[in-house]
């Protein structure tokens, strides 16, 4: 029902494909065994590994248990609708693979390169989700894993799909990262236009005076400094604890913020307020992925994971912006769990201009960011389409919709993909 039935003949159990975990660390690997560790997070079906990180063995989680090498392939046992698939590349140094994954590893009969195609397809990602149990953490045995049925034509075939693949695959993904590249160059645009917005830098009419904060460009002279507890009230004190019942309803009900997710919340805050919610953790306020201060409307509730602000006087949206200039990377202590506490957020300093000035800020920001996403938005549509075209390329492949052999032999052009290329200009 999943397979095309060009390809039903040559359906095969996975595990008649290949090794399914094939190794294991023992425990009594040496505790200064270095390596790059691959945890559930870090992989996508779209962009495969996007992330490592260095460790001992000794420093590591008890999931880091799977060694993996060049070419194996990693399939998400857990959450299985992220849908975590992805091929290992070649590395100066050993790589070991989180428990949660199934590890790959073709038999000699099996072109590595075509099974990992295989696993991509449409048809196998479904059975992976279809055959998983559990509702809020849906999983996968992997035993059931084995058994999922997978085209294995010859050898030949299999590379003439895989090579096919490779080349027409390297196009798309070359269009998307052009158009990934024009998005962060917009992002970055919309960000330093931001800070002159903030700090009012467009005013050449204005006098200007030293900033007494070092992070901050000089400000206009009627402008002042003040620290966010004058400036804010810090609602974090009317957390109350909550039993995992009470959470779970909750949470299907209000919005949620928390780091570590609703399981894990400990106290807890319900509130119906706008608010301004700041984030706590260390390792997030040090990468600066996303925005740290943000708005919370209506009914919302949080964790200790984030502080609860509301502002004293001023414009809301300004307090927002001014906020998310701040380098918090400066402030967060502690080394295990690195924390904004309190007190240190308390402390921080932010340029305050006179409300009315604070007001046409705000709207100037929020029309720019209108501007920016004007811009942006048909450039992730076509990423989005690009994407979608590669998903549907693999699986036409590999269930023989697209005849790889004569398309190889006549060099005919990829019709379907020239047009998306002259659509978007690429």
């Amino acid at each position: 029902m999943y397979w095309d039935e060009s390809v039903r003949s040559s359906l095969r159990p996975l595990k008649h494909c290949c090794h399914v975990n094939p190794a294991v660390l023992s425990e009594t690997t040496d505790p200064d065994w270095e390596f790059d560790y691959i945890d559930i997070g870090s992989v996508s079906l779209s962009e495969g590994v996007t992330h490592k990180e260095r460790m001992r063995f000794a420093g590591a989680p008890s999931r880091a248990r799977k060694p993996v090498g060049e070419g194996d392939i990693l399939v998400s046992t857990v959450r299985t609708y992220l849908k975590g698939i992805a091929a290992i590349e070649p590395a100066e140094i050993p790589q070991v693979a989180s428990t949660g994954f199934a590890v790959l590893r073709a038999n000699k009969g099996t072109d590595a390169r075509f099974l990992y195609r295989v696993v991509q397809s449409n048809p196998f990602v479904e059975q992976v989700v279809s055959q998983s149990t559990g509702v809020s953490y849906p999983a996968i045995n992997p035993s059931t894993l084995s058994n999922i049925e997978v085209p294995l034509p010859d050898l030949a075939t299999q590379r003439q799909i895989a090579d096919f693949l490779d080349r027409e695959t390297a196009r798309i993904d070359l269009l998307i990262e052009k158009k990934q590249r024009l998005v962060a160059l917009l992002g970055e645009k919309y960000k330093t236009e931001k800070k002159r917005l903030v700090f009012d830098l467009d005013d050449k009419s204005v006098g200007r005076s030293g900033s007494t904060v070092s992070w901050f460009p000089d400000l206009p002279k009627h402008w002042r400094f003040m620290r966010c507890a004058h400036i804010f009230n810090n609602l974090d004190h009317r957390r109350i604890p909550l039993s995992s019942e009470q959470r779970g309803d909750l949470a299907k009900v209000y919005p949620y913020y928390g780091a570590s997710g609703i399981i894990d919340a400990v106290d807890n805050y319900l509130f119906d307020e706008d608010a301004i919610l700041v984030g706590e953790d260390g390792a997030n306020l040090v990468m600066q992925s996303t925005p740290i201060a943000f708005k919370a409307s209506g009914k919302y509730w949080v964790n200790n994971h984030a502080h609860i602000l509301t502002p004293r006087f001023g414009n809301f949206d300004y307090w927002i912006h001014a906020l998310n200039q701040v380098p918090y990377e400066v402030f967060v202590t502690g080394s295990a769990q690195p924390k904004l506490t309190s007190a240190v957020l308390g402390n921080i300093r932010l340029p305050v201009p006179p409300n009315d000035e604070q007001a046409e800020l705000a709207q100037r920001i929020e029309a720019m960011g209108q501007r920016v996403n004007t811009a942006i938005e048909p450039v992730l549509a076509s990423i989005d389409r690009l994407k979608e075209y590669r998903s549907a390329l693999i699986t036409a492949a590999v269930t023989g919709q697209i005849d790889v052999q004569t398309y190889t032999k006549s060099g005919t052009p990829d019709r379907h993909l020239d047009a998306i290329q002259e659509e978007m200009g690429a």
